[in-house]
């Protein structure tokens, strides 16, 4: 008897037994259902680990393999076969090994991104902007510079990293801007600060969608939205970080004679020059390219291994062989995935939701300051919303996967913020307590995040490499867009109650509700109207579809985006 899989009509991915061991051919057939146990939790009773894993997919039938079988250039076509079958025993013993080879030192690297770019929050406690001569605005059009640079790096950077591989464009990216960041020591005014933000950011921008990209040769979509929440979670891990390392360094103020936040940009940037430096010889290109002089002859994985990788991930989205991870993208695809416009909802997604709570973030400790919080105090009570936020945030992500959800879990973030914003609005601020401002911000701050969902939401529709680079860089493009709008609503004539601003913040929010449930039924409309028009057809016009088109990822009927 041999267990195996199917697809329920709902899409479900369903495991079951066979009475036949082997079909004609020799090979492990796929067969009736149970539901798939995705999470470590939903496995105590019922399930058997040594089941048949394989995955139902285009690859099963003859008539529609030719049409996606990947090409000789790819890298990993070597180790595709259609007829390869594993347990579900061996499939959850390599993700585990992914995490700990690949997944683990991702998280290292965003991190040392994150210390390099968070620490001038740090820098506010210790009169950073006394020291420059520089003013609220100043510090604001730091920030509007910053995210400006970031965004227009996105795009060029994502391209270069498709073309050198991103196993060698991302250790580049953190040798070079951790030399920019030590640079920082030596700012002396307003002209130095902008001119170190901008080279910053411009070197940093695109490392977030390169790595998501470089994540996705790995896992299924699915496991990768829930590491992608883990890969945010180290942000607020690195923003703990920051401000345990802030409140030890910044103590050497007055050592040789310098201001303690020298000290900060310069020994925060050697830490992350040695990350860079180490990823070199630890991102290895792709899963069958793990071996070299420092990972060991025989690399990482088995050819067993190397074989069930490449398989699995295919099983599941056949267009992750449409490019090979050198291969550049032309202008002319650039343009064609620049148009699309069923990624434009999530872009716009991306513009807005973060919006409400940044201006409180990027002034916390400023604010801190100003009611007379000492500098050692102001750092460590930054560290409280970022715990909140990693349990909440890693909460949202489970939610999306669990209940297969993804608009109406990601609005959650934004319900949370409301009552605190409103209080934010109403409240006489100015006659209470400064632990009571400090209390509502944290748990303002501490809300669910939807970002790791979106970034994987926008993954999974775009459905090609090719789109998938673009849209990646986009989609944070647009992020940074709404970094720049955060950034100026704060404003020095409305401090320090910034009551117009939270008003602002209020008014976006509520847009932001409206937005989500657009962007639901936008999908909802377009998958309704592709499954008209498939269903209208008979099987030989769906077979000579699938063999003909010329449609692309998400253009193609076959294809229902996810909501």
């Amino acid at each position: 008897m041999a267990t195996v899989i199917v697809k329920s009509s709902d899409d479900k991915k369903i495991v079951t037994e066979s009475t036949t061991s082997l079909d004609s051919d020799g090979i492990q057939p796929l067969g009736v259902p149970q539901e798939e146990k995705r999470f470590w939790f939903q496995r105590a009773r019922g399930f058997d680990p040594e089941t048949i894993a394989t995955q139902p997919s285009v690859f099963d039938d003859p008539k529609t393999a030719e049409t996606y079988m990947p090409g000789d250039d790819w890298e990993n076509s070597h180790r595709f076969d259609p007829k390869a079958r594993w347990t579900w025993s061996e499939e959850y013993a390599i993700i585990r090994k992914i995490d700990f080879r690949i997944m683990i030192w991702a998280c290292i690297m965003f991190m040392a991104l994150e210390l390099d770019r968070a620490n001038l929050a740090q820098a506010l406690t210790d009169d950073f902007l006394i020291d420059l001569h520089l003013t609220t605005n100043d510090y604001n059009l730091g920030n509007t510079v910053f995210k400006l640079a970031f965004l227009i790096a996105e795009l060029p950077s994502q391209l270069v990293s498709k073309w050198m591989g991103p196993d060698r464009w991302i250790p580049s990216q953190m040798v070079l801007w951790s030399i920019v960041a030590g640079s920082q020591f030596w700012l002396s005014g307003r002209t130095s600060f902008l001119v170190t933000r901008a080279l910053l950011a411009f070197l940093q921008g695109g490392f977030i969608p390169d790595v998501i990209l470089y994540l996705s040769y790995f896992y299924k979509h699915h496991e990768l939205s829930i590491r992608l929440g883990f890969f945010w979670t180290m942000m607020s891990v690195a923003d703990i970080l920051c401000g345990l390392l802030a409140a030890g360094f910044l103590e050497m103020r007055g050592v040789l004679g310098y201001a303690g936040w020298r000290w900060l940009f310069l020994l925060e940037a050697l830490i992350t020059l040695i990350v860079g430096l180490f990823s070199f010889v630890l991102m290895p290109p792709g899963p069958c390219q793990t071996a070299n002089w420092f990972r060991g002859k025989n690399g990482w994985f088995t050819p067993r291994e190397e074989t069930i990788i490449v398989n699995r991930v295919l099983r599941e989205d056949p267009s992750k062989s449409d490019m090979h991870n050198r291969q550049p993208i032309t202008p002319r695809l650039l343009w064609k995935c620049l148009k699309d416009f069923d990624l434009w909802p999530l872009y716009i997604l991306g513009l807005t939701f973060q919006i409400p709570s940044t201006p409180e973030q990027q002034y916390l400790t400023l604010s801190l300051r100003q009611m007379n919080f000492s500098t050692l105090t102001s750092n460590l009570l930054s560290i409280p919303w970022t715990v909140l936020h990693i349990i909440t945030m890693l909460s949202l992500t489970y939610a999306a996967e669990i209940f297969k959800e993804l608009t109406f879990v990601a609005i959650i973030g934004q319900l949370w913020i409301l009552p605190f914003l409103i209080y934010l609005n109403v409240a006489n601020t100015a006659n209470v307590s400064r632990w009571v401002i400090w209390a509502v911000t944290t748990l303002l701050l501490a809300y669910p995040n939807a970002h790791p969902i979106q970034v994987g939401w926008n993954s999974r529709n775009s459905n090609t490499v090719r789109a998938r680079t673009v849209s990646a860089a986009c989609y944070n493009m647009f992020c940074q867009a709404g970094g720049i709008i955060s950034s100026n609503i704060y404003r020095a004539d409305d401090a320090p109650l910034y009551r117009r601003g939270n008003r602002q913040l209020l008014g976006i929010l509520i847009m932001n509700i409206v937005l989500y449930c657009l962007t639901k039924v936008y999908y909802v409309l377009r998958n309704r109207y592709r499954d008209k028009r498939w269903n209208a057809m008979t099987d030989d016009e769906k077979l000579q579809y699938l063999s003909t088109t010329t449609d692309e990822g998400n253009k193609r009927l076959d294809f229902r985006f996810q909501h």
